[in-house]
């Protein structure tokens, strides 16, 4: 099996959207195509998928935004937050029969080695759906006090790591 990270081209959108829908449907938590794409276009350099033998089978959406808040899940993201220190990882998904294969912490290394790269002290988070024990065992910590609109989902929670805690990034090379 040959996994590639790589930045988000425009023929990936209608797989990234497929992979979200899949992914939220019964949580009612999906943003559809447009939402997801004003996310990426906030830092593109951020954004990346996960190819798996040529398809598609998982992505991560991270922008710069200000610590202990969160993008609306029900807004195109209007502007690009240039002078905060924090990455907010928006979106990390694996496609359902390729979870628990470590697929997704490389994509959590991948976002830290750039987050780190390029200068941000933090990386946040909202975990929902129940996965605040992946994001713990990932070097995130919960912030109870944090406020967490009602669109993210009953028991979401808001997490952050300092980039420096997060486990350091597998080496450079991109193909494995």
């Amino acid at each position: 099996m040959r996994d590639l990270i790589r930045g988000i081209t425009e023929a990936d959108w209608p797989q990234l959207a497929a992979l979200e829908s899949e992914a939220y449907a019964d949580l009612s938590l999906a943003e559809g195509e447009q939402l997801l794409r004003s996310r990426a276009r906030a830092s593109a350099g951020t954004c990346f998928v996960l190819e798996l033998d040529g398809r598609l089978a998982g992505y991560v959406l991270a922008l710069p935004y200000p610590r202990f808040s969160c993008p609306d899940l029900t807004r195109s993201e209007p502007a690009v937050h240039h002078t905060t220190t924090n990455l907010h990882l928006h979106d990390l998904v694996v496609g359902a029969p390729l979870r628990r294969r470590g697929l997704g912490t490389r994509l959590v290394r991948r976002l830290t080695g750039t987050a780190r790269a390029r200068g941000f002290e933090t990386i946040s988070l909202v975990a929902v759906a129940d996965k605040e024990p992946f994001w713990r065992a990932n070097g995130y910590r919960p912030h109870p006090a944090a406020p967490v609109p009602a669109d993210y989902g009953r028991g979401a929670v808001y997490m952050s790591a300092r980039v420096a805690t997060v486990p350091r990034p597998y080496p450079a090379r991109e193909a494995v």
